[in-house]
């Protein structure tokens, strides 16, 4: 993974086009290439290659809304002196700030290091943060997860019509945000898994609604994956003398429903399943202290059942 620092970002991408904006937005108020220059703190070639030429710009910045609006309100303040140079550079520092805080630079950032996509990433505004790191191990986690699904062959033909999900918690979650997920789902396609993004924290209601239903009993439940529900998984379960327990399958007050059942037993089951209602595929969720080991044991399952 290359190491890139955020300022790299501003310097590399967002000020060469900020300049290039603001020189040809000058150029329409009238002003001459030197003036330009001076304004900039260019020199009067880098105008005209800014003004006449085809520089490269990044997207995500030049057609931000923010940035036009800038460079309006700094190019109309310097053409008609209402503005000077510690004003414009004021403005310029409040834009490339608002940028940094989950904005594009945030994303110019996670393109240019992966391993911060998903993160959410407040590198920028609040620096190394032991949460951050909590967040990392999350995703992580997810991401092997995904990894022993789409890599366990048995695990295709488990995959229900509305598609798997496998989702861990952050240790004092308590909601949906604090849950990762993968975006859209995992899905079974060509008899493959198919992964189709990066995990992401808020992106699966529905197993982070049986997580945190989970935690609410044992917080040390943190993860869950979800397959069709199928008779000869669930024997293999109860043959393993795992805890298997069904539940109704609407999804009105399902979470407290959950939690209520788990408090009577005062335990959580390892598989959680449901025959479905109308409308409702038959779906079981198999849980574990992280989504990995959830999905690990998914994986044993749906082999021995394969077998059967």
């Amino acid at each position: 993974m290359s190491l890139r620092l955020p300022s790299e970002i501003v310097v590399e991408d967002v000020l060469p086009t900020l300049r290039v904006l603001l020189a040809r937005t000058l150029a329409d108020y009238g002003l001459t290439q030197e003036e330009i220059a001076a304004n900039l703190g260019v020199t009067q070639a880098a105008v005209s290659t800014y003004v006449s030429g085809e520089p490269e710009l990044a997207p995500r910045i030049a057609e931000h809304p923010r940035t036009v609006e800038t460079v309006e309100s700094v190019a109309a303040g310097l053409a008609d002196g209402e503005m000077d140079g510690y004003d414009a550079l004021a403005e310029i520092l409040e834009l490339v700030r608002a940028f940094e805080d989950r904005g594009p630079i945030c994303e110019l950032h996670e393109a240019a290091m992966p391993g911060l996509e998903g993160v959410g990433c407040d590198l920028c505004v609040r620096g190394a943060n032991p949460e951050l790191r909590t967040e990392r191990a999350v995703l992580d986690d997810v991401r092997e997860a995904a990894r022993v699904l789409a890599t366990s062959p048995d695990v295709a033909a488990a995959v229900p019509n509305v598609g798997t999900n496998v989702g861990t918690a952050l240790p004092e979650a308590t909601g949906v945000a604090d849950v990762a997920a993968v975006p859209g789902r995992i899905y079974e396609m060509g008899g493959r898994v198919e992964v189709p993004a990066n995990p992401e924290f808020g992106a699966s209601e529905h197993v982070a609604t049986t997580i945190l239903a989970a935690m609410a009993v044992d917080a040390e439940r943190r993860g869950a994956v979800n397959l069709a529900t199928d008779d000869a998984l669930l024997a293999v379960a109860k043959a393993r003398g795992l805890d298997r327990l069904e539940f109704e399958a609407g999804y009105e007050n399902r979470s407290q429903r959950l939690t209520d059942q788990f408090e009577a037993r005062e335990s959580v089951p390892d598989v959680l399943y449901h025959r479905g209602a109308f409308g409702i595929e038959p779906i079981t969720y198999v849980l574990g202290e992280t989504g990995a080991d959830a999905a690990r044991l998914a994986a044993e399952l749906v082999a021995d059942a394969a077998e059967q």
